[in-house]
């Protein structure tokens, strides 16, 4: 089973096999309301995944907007909470590196992100990037084919934002 991360309130969680659910969803749900499609899915996950009775109308409204993207629908997108910072690649050596100098800039400096590790080829094209490993900050491509050095990283993150300071206070 392949994990999905998607964004459920301001957390990026794993979701173990969205994608076959979503495709099988797909087509029992044909003339079904959003609330009822969201019922579904949310049943249909907890089957394999954990989901605290506290957050189901979070888990809810995520679902129902890859729902929506897997159907080829406008979705509303997100707006961005805090830093959102994604390597691009499909596990090599040099992307898992990448992400262990971004693990250690964040650390360093003490800011708060949001640090994933695409693999999946479908979502590393959609931001039209040539050579891994690439960085995203906040939805922009920052750096392709090469491992920026830490100080690099820092200036790169805040260029994103410019409120994260150069050292920890």
């Amino acid at each position: 089973m392949t994990v999905t991360q998607i964004r459920i309130g301001k957390h990026n969680t794993g979701i173990i096999g969205l994608n076959a659910i979503l495709t099988e969803t797909a087509s029992q749900a044909k003339d079904m309301q959003d609330n009822d499609i969201a019922k579904l899915l949310v049943e249909k996950v907890s089957r394999q995944n954990y989901i605290p009775s506290n957050v189901t109308d979070l888990y809810e409204a995520a679902l129902v907007r890859e729902y929506k993207k897997h159907m080829g629908q406008p979705v509303e997108s997100l707006p961005i909470e805090g830093i959102q910072i994604k390597v691009l690649g499909a596990g090599c050596p040099n992307c898992d590196r990448l992400e262990q100098e971004i693990m250690a800039v964040i650390e360093t400096v003490g800011i708060a992100a949001q640090l994933e590790h695409v693999r999946d080829f479908k979502e590393i094209s959609s931001y039209g990037v040539m050579g891994s490993p690439a960085l995203v900050i906040n939805g922009k491509v920052a750096a392709v084919g090469s491992i920026p050095s830490r100080a690099k990283l820092l200036s790169l993150i805040q260029k994103t934002e410019p409120k994260v300071p150069s050292k920890k206070p």
